[in-house]
């Protein structure tokens, strides 16, 4: 399902990108929660809670060697952020070994069957025997400072369209604990332990999708296979996808943790947009002769110069005891200011450096001045004080002294970057599918083997069992929905492929209301309603069903169904009963509906005497209009032909 807003920004994009041209590769991880009774490494419930936790506890965490004695850059850097970690946890369904403080237990069996069972599904080859390993992550999410993660299977293929795309593998890890605040100022943050450990099946695929919109195919095609199973959990943040991906001379960039679906391609055209746009800066940087060598390591100190300025951000870094300082940038005039993305420019990668790095809260740039309350007068100094001239861009922080050397020594390693291209990066989505800076990517020094987990012999047996009782097929189930609940060709092909499969066939299992009304709901209603800007995403399944309940009993009529949805969708915690008081959608009496049909027609008497049995249609739009979906149409229209023909035989 696609929001209206996010068609306008496909709208907006170049619309002269030509993919096979730019050499554009992709390649995706999925990541599901699988919904087993146990955590992955113990026995805790795998239950996810509002309620306020039992204890808390801090930590600090600090990266380590890998057995060849080297360092993970991206465990570095968030070692250097110098951030603390309370954790919050739950006597009851949370236990030591989430805080670290008991040896894991042995890998959970349910989550492998369903791993194996996935592995089939995609002609995958399990392994003899499976080995977690340590995958180092000290961004606060893990206790232990590394997550757990094992190979299942390798290779493999996905069919979509007409095109196959490969599997690399697929892999079974636990997942992040839960963050729940951050407190910048006493730079702790703050995680619950109830999700970490959580079982998540990991496929990764190679980088063999070529478009955007196949990139989304692919993951929808994945998504429906892991629903499948049966054994995956539902609702926002139990799927998220990382993307890679790189074009034709730059480097391949890791999107992190995207959890719309339908905003996937959307983040692979403007990643597609941003490289192509870097690449031509490096082209334009290269016409003018600049090089890595052409950028000095100079930080200036330009206090004295905005001292007096009628800019907040400088005014308030200078009252508070903090510095102005400035780098120069030979041969970037104009190109620090030039769009990558929509809204985001070469100045906003050079501020994601500066923020990440200097914990400054952003910088200004000559390329956008005079602006901010900074003047001409102050830009032409400045440039005076850094030895620069127009064709130069200059690069400006407020801060304390050690934040502003932090922060212009990653604003001038970036500018670096930008005269060699693309740089390998991991990046986070935003809410419009742009993205920006997260932290280097990892290396294979983050890895390292497990020694407090047993191994795990995958035998043929194990695999013959697996195969036998494997979920029926998408296909079969595509014939069925037809044979046994009438569904048409279309609408059975549409359900077969929706997300929305299993909460289609709980309805139909448990309600006795018609298959067809609960597959056109699904689908149609409530894609119409997600283009027309309303939150879809937000309804809670329990509330569908009761939605569908409440019809099958005659307490509303299916036409209101429309306007449940956007009620609950736009308020997600409320009841059923404020629902319908809210809304006003109570289903009346029939003998209300008989009098006010039979009060309908004598007033249109003359257009029914002229129209005869014609008038039924006129009358059904007017009927349906104000009764607003308190009467079921079929009622309604049965009454009114009744009563026309009382009149048309007299």
């Amino acid at each position: 399902m696609r929001n209206t807003w996010i068609d306008k920004r496909r709208n907006e994009l170049p619309p002269n990108l030509d993919y096979d041209e730019l050499g554009l590769m992709v390649g995706l991880e999925l990541h599901q929660q699988l919904d087993t009774e146990r955590k992955l490494y113990c026995h805790c419930p795998t239950v996810i809670r509002d309620d306020q936790p039992h204890g808390r506890f801090m930590r600090r965490l600090r990266p380590t060697q890998s057995e060849m004695g080297q360092v993970d850059p991206a465990a570095l850097f968030e070692f250097q952020r110098n951030k603390r970690f309370c954790y919050e946890f739950y006597n009851d369904t949370t236990c030591l070994v989430e805080a670290d403080e008991e040896p894991p237990h042995s890998i959970d069996e349910e989550s492998i069957d369903i791993c194996l069972t996935m592995a089939s599904f995609l002609e995958s080859t399990p392994v003899d025997e499976i080995h977690p390993m340590r995958k180092i992550v000290i961004d606060g999410s893990n206790t232990t400072g590394f997550q757990r993660t094992c190979i299942i299977a390798g290779g493999g293929k996905i069919r979509v369209g007409e095109k196959e795309i490969g599997i690399q593998t697929i892999c079974l890890e636990e997942d992040a604990a839960r963050k729940i605040a951050d407190d910048p100022t006493g730079n702790v943050t703050t995680y619950r332990l109830d999700r970490l450990g959580i079982p998540l099946i990991e496929v990764a695929t190679a980088p063999d999708i070529s478009t955007p919109r196949e990139a989304e195919e692919v993951a929808l095609a994945l998504g429906i296979l892991l629903r499948s199973t049966g054994k995956v959990k539902r609702g926002l943040g139990t799927i998220r996808q990382d993307v890679n991906v790189s074009i034709e001379g730059g480097g391949i960039i890791e999107i992190k943790g995207l959890q719309q679906l339908a905003l996937l391609s959307t983040v692979v055209e403007l990643e597609a947009l941003r490289q192509k746009s870097l690449l031509q800066i490096k082209e334009e940087l290269e016409k003018r002769s600049v090089t890595i060598g052409t950028i000095e390591d100079q930080i200036y100190d330009v206090t004295d110069i905005f001292d007096k300025s009628d800019s907040k951000v400088i005014k308030s870094a200078i009252e508070k005891g903090g510095r102005v300082k400035a780098v120069k940038l030979p041969a970037f005039a104009k190109l620090v200011g030039r769009e990558i993305q929509p809204n985001r420019r070469l100045g906003s990668e050079l501020s994601d450096y500066a923020k990440f790095w200097g914990d400054v809260g952003g910088i200004f740039h000559t390329d956008e001045l005079p602006k901010y309350g900074i003047t001409q007068h102050g830009v032409d100094e400045l440039k005076k004080a850094v030895l620069a001239d127009e064709n130069d861009a200059v690069i400006i922080v407020a801060a304390p002294e050690k934040n502003c050397n932090d922060a212009l020594k990653a604003v001038l390693n970036r500018a670096r970057e930008a005269i060699l291209g693309v740089p390998a990066e991991t990046r986070t989505p935003l809410p419009d599918g742009t993205t920006k800076y997260a932290r280097p990517r990892p290396g294979a020094e983050r890895m390292y083997p497990e020694t407090d987990v047993r191994a795990v012999v995958i035998d043929e047996k194990r695999i013959r069992e697996i195969e036998k009782n494997l979920p029926e097929k998408l296909e079969e189930r595509r014939i069925r929905f037809i044979r046994e609940h009438g569904l048409s060709e279309e609408l059975a092909g549409q359900i077969t492929k929706s997300l929305n499969i299993d909460l289609y066939e709980e309805i139909v299992e448990n309600v006795d209301i018609s298959p067809t009304l609960v597959a056109v709901a699904l689908e149609n209603t409530m894609i119409s309603l997600n283009r027309d800007g309303v939150p879809t995403e937000n309804i809670p399944e329990n509330q569908i069903i009761a939605i569908f309940k409440e019809v099958s009993s005659g307490g509303i009529s299916s036409e209101a169904i429309p306007d449940m949805l956007t009620f609950f969708a736009n308020n997600p915690q409320a009841d059923f009963e404020e629902a319908l008081s809210t809304t006003g959608f109570q289903k009346i009496e029939e003998k209300e509906i008989s009098r006010y049909v039979r009060n309908l027609v004598n007033e249109r008497r003359d257009f029914v005497e002229k129209e005869g049995m014609r008038a039924i249609g006129g009358l059904m739009g007017v009927a349906m209009k104000d009764l607003h979906g308190k009467a079921d149409g079929k009622q309604v229209r049965e009454l009114l032909m009744e009563e026309i023909q009382k009149i048309t035989s007299e």
